[in-house]
């Protein structure tokens, strides 16, 4: 079986990112012919060169077309429709694949994909990894009351074209429903976690780690991933200010990039508390967070934000490290169902740093939210089991349109 794969973004463990579908073409090349039609956005950012830049049996074809989470609106829209026409083309020029995964964001990717499906006469799964366009909508980033009805008319539509629907979380698919689609039509499909990876975070690797970076004898808090306007990073360095004051042992590590580095990178310099850490390549962020303590999943208070599949959640659970979430999704109810992890309110600085300053003071709660999240972790997260139902959809969709 042929598979176009269409994600405007590619990655590989190298890169500072999640590398999700490095691992799902990884397992679907071993027994499908795979086309992945992306862009090179991520291939000058590699941090490291141990892993191919494609997994064994995955075609490329790729456009030259900056990305950067710092751009503004209309740099980013503009992307957006360098990548979707590039797409559409090289779609077309394919030899025909026999079903096309669309992969969104931004929804212009999951539009190519299934302009491509519609001319091609080949059935396409559409792969919801936020909700666009309610997600820029909320953020302010679509001003206009006319552009937001067409987004959501293009969403709806997109919905109805697609063969089979994959979104990445409970609340995603619980979103997905409400726009009238049947049950049956759709599968959930977490955002999971490389379990092999993981097991690199060795207790002798994260002790040389702690050893390296001054870190002996300290209690430490992580955030990993984007400094994103959407991340509620001004909530996280005042709560790192106070607890701080409170408990001085803390180190708050900040890592990666994003809009609100500079506010980072400020704190840091007048607070020996709080640390900027460069990101690091996907095969030794699970040293970091075996490192820590406790870490931070904060998203800003917005309902949309509750759906959201957060990469970094799944990390810290699979080395055993519990979390602390922000938004009142699924997240919250898995953290307090399982007992891996705790709730603050997003916002709330001073909630934040007494969530943490009274965990961090209980040794034994903490080591076992730990293992709870590690069990959690291998029973549900495992990409290697998600790829595996990924492929029986792309498989069913195709038999379904014969």
């Amino acid at each position: 079986m042929h598979i176009a794969v269409f994600s405007q973004y590619h990655t590989n463990p190298d890169c500072p990112a999640t590398s999700r579908h490095y691992s799902l073409l990884a397992h679907l090349a071993k027994s499908h012919r795979v086309t992945l039609i992306t862009t090179r956005t991520w291939e000058t950012q590699r941090l490291t060169h141990l892993y191919p830049w494609l997994p064994e049996g995955v075609e490329m074809r790729a456009a030259e077309v900056p990305y950067a989470n710092k751009m503004g609106v209309a740099r980013r829209v503009l992307a957006f429709g360098q990548y979707a026409a590039y797409a559409v083309r090289e779609g077309l020029r394919l030899e025909r694949p026999d079903v096309i995964w669309g992969i969104s964001t931004p929804l212009t990717a999951a539009w190519a994909a299934a302009q491509v499906a519609r001319q091609r006469r080949v059935p396409w799964v559409f792969e919801v990894q936020d909700l666009w366009p309610s997600f820029p909508i909320a953020m302010g980033a679509v001003p206009t009351r006319f552009a937001q009805n067409r987004l959501f008319a293009l969403e709806k539509s997109l919905y109805r074209s697609a063969q089979h629907i994959l979104p990445l979380s409970p609340d995603m698919t619980r979103y997905v429903q409400a726009q009238g689609i049947a049950p049956e039509k759709i599968t959930t499909v977490l955002n999971g976690t490389d379990l092999e990876l993981a097991a690199l975070a060795t207790p002798e690797a994260v002790e040389a780690l702690r050893q390296a970076h001054g870190l002996a004898g300290k209690q430490v808090v992580l955030y990993a991933g984007t400094f994103g306007r959407a991340n509620d990073i001004p909530t996280l360095v005042a709560a790192a200010e106070l607890l701080a004051l409170r408990r001085p042992n803390v180190v708050w590590l900040f890592m990666g990039l994003g809009f609100h580095e500079p506010l980072v990178r400020a704190a840091a310099a007048r607070c020996t508390s709080i640390r900027l850490v460069p990101p690091q390549p996907r095969h030794t962020v699970f040293g970091w967070f075996r490192l820590a303590d406790m870490s931070v999943v904060s998203f800003l208070n917005l309902p949309v934000l509750d759906a959201n599949s957060p990469a970094k959640f799944y990390d810290s659970l699979a080395v055993g490290t519990p979390v602390v979430v922000t938004n009142q999704g699924w997240t919250k109810a898995l953290v307090e169902q399982y007992g891996c992890g705790w709730y603050a309110p997003a916002g709330d600085a001073d909630a934040l740093a007494a969530c943490l300053q009274n965990i961090l003071a209980q040794p034994e709660t903490l080591r076992a939210a730990g293992e709870n999240g590690r069990q959690v972790a291998a029973a549900q997260f495992d990409r290697q089991q998600i790829a595996a139902t990924v492929q029986r959809v792309l498989e069913a969709a195709t038999s379904q349109s014969e």
